[in-house]
């Protein structure tokens, strides 16, 4: 990835013109750099998740106007940049009191989370759900949006910091993952019932093992993997278990309206209160594309434009 200098770009007639004052590194973001998504032609900016001012607006846009703080779900030309066009349905109110950063770290990571919570594991008030990773990204944005809707939260991290990161975010419980035999923990920690719902952000690792720690009807919702994984489907059977998948991407567009309805009022209410691990200068991207695929993240990674 380089920087260059390229005409500034118009929005058409459904479109919004943002001046980029932070915008979020994701995992995608590297997969798609990475030529992994047959749909990416060069040259391409990449991201999508970005906070800003709006600059100008298409003539049949009415919801925003220039000069309003607004996040982004989505972008036409890229959000590694000052300047980025997005449809006008991908961007929603940025209150006062929410920065550029924490903005610009709200769309894939929470829109991700609320999804495998609400609308992918039908999560209900009461139930206890285990947040794999929960001091990263969309681990973070899980545990808020769970507490928030009165789920009993186990969480996992790997380093000191990250678990206290996720006791403060309102976790009841958090498991040392560096540890061979953490998940040996869960029986005691449900009196043996089982966990409602499983966030698994690296199913290649994991699915296997998570099975068994199911109760009942038991959901695990996989957010994340990066290879192949063997299962003994008997561990689902003996559970009526559900294994579900989340990919951000093919929610509808009634969907996407509910998932950034919802965090806007937690924007408001302060359910919603992002965490940021790291900024960088835009400059920076390559170092951030590497930084987000490291484990013990803790929070979002941030891109600052000049």
């Amino acid at each position: 990835m380089q920087l260059k200098n390229i005409p500034d770009p118009d929005p058409g007639p459904n479109q919004v013109l943002i001046h980029v004052r932070a915008a979020g590194v994701n995992p995608v973001d590297t997969y798609r750099r990475a030529g992994r998504y047959p749909n990416v032609s060069l040259p391409f900016t990449p991201g999508s998740d970005a906070a800003g001012e709006v600059a100008a607006t298409g003539a049949l846009v009415r919801h925003v106007r220039p000069g309003a703080r607004v996040y982004t779900s989505g972008s036409v030309t890229g959000t590694y940049a000052s300047l980025t066009i997005c449809e006008a349905a991908d961007v929603h109110p940025l209150p006062d009191k929410i920065s550029f950063a924490e903005g610009a770290a709200l769309n894939v990571p929470y829109a991700t989370a609320w999804r495998a919570l609400f609308q992918r594991a039908r999560a209900v008030p009461g139930e206890t759900v285990l947040v794999h990773g929960a001091s990263g990204g969309v681990g973070t944005a899980a545990v808020q949006l769970a507490r928030a809707a009165g789920l009993r939260v186990i969480g996992t991290a790997g380093s000191d910091a990250g678990a206290q990161l996720v006791r403060d975010l309102g976790a009841c419980h958090v498991l040392d993952h560096r540890r061979p035999d953490y998940l040996s923990e869960l029986p005691k920690l449900t009196e043996n019932r089982g966990v409602d719902i499983i966030l698994e952000m690296l199913a290649n690792v994991n699915l296997g093992k998570d099975l068994p720690l199911l109760a009942i009807a038991g959901r695990v919702i996989v957010i994340g993997s990066r290879g192949k994984v063997e299962i003994d489907a008997r561990d689902a059977m003996m559970r009526e278990a559900d294994i579900r998948a989340v990919y951000l991407f093919n929610a509808s567009a009634p969907e996407k309206a509910a998932i950034h309805a919802a965090l806007g009022a937690g924007l408001e209410n302060g359910t919603v209160k992002p965490v940021i691990g790291r900024e960088l200068p835009l400059a920076d991207a390559p170092r951030a594309h590497q930084l987000v695929m490291e484990p013990g993240a803790r929070g979002k990674i941030i891109l600052l434009p000049p």
